[in-house]
């Protein structure tokens, strides 16, 4: 039996991590060393659900792919922060922009990278195939059903809105 996601209708804010959220964390390198990474349209169409729904999306990732201004030119987000290696202190500065406590802002990633951003909000979620350490080292974390890059985080957005 398939376990719900324990979340506040009062979320304003859903920050995500990319990869390992919206892609399964693995990437493909052509013979010119050019990166190209798979993304789940069913996630995709989940910051469209949350948008229309007046609720604040951004992301913030390590990493410096371009892929991160898709959403930017296909949503209108705001809130991309690319190339990030303290997490915590970007995602406290979006949550003090927007006037937002820790009980209005959801924070979904896998990686250890993720922990100190996990540390800034109330509801902590995770894809099911999320980093071991973080699954025992980060309190009241949320594991999905599903896996990264696989619905992880249409899954979350379907337990929000419904």
């Amino acid at each position: 039996m398939e376990k719900t996601l324990s979340l506040s209708k009062n979320i304003k804010m859903v920050i995500s991590d990319f990869d390992g959220v919206f892609t399964d964390g693995t990437f493909l390198l052509d013979e010119n060393l050019n990166q190209q990474k798979r993304v789940n349209f069913v996630d995709i169409m989940g910051v469209s659900m949350l948008l229309k729904k007046n609720i604040i999306f951004g992301i913030i990732s390590g990493e410096t792919s371009n892929i991160l201004d898709y959403f930017k030119r296909q949503f209108g987000v705001d809130e991309i922060h690319k190339g990030i290696r303290q997490k915590g202190i970007v995602l406290n500065s979006i949550m003090e922009k927007y006037s937002l406590n820790e009980d209005e802002v959801l924070y979904i990633g896998d990686d250890i990278n993720d922990i100190a951003a996990f540390e800034c909000v109330k509801y902590r979620i995770a894809p099911r195939n999320v980093n071991p350490i973080v699954r025992v080292s980060v309190k009241n974390l949320q594991v999905t059903n599903t896996t990264g890059g696989m619905g992880a985080f249409r899954e979350m957005v379907d337990n929000l809105l419904n």
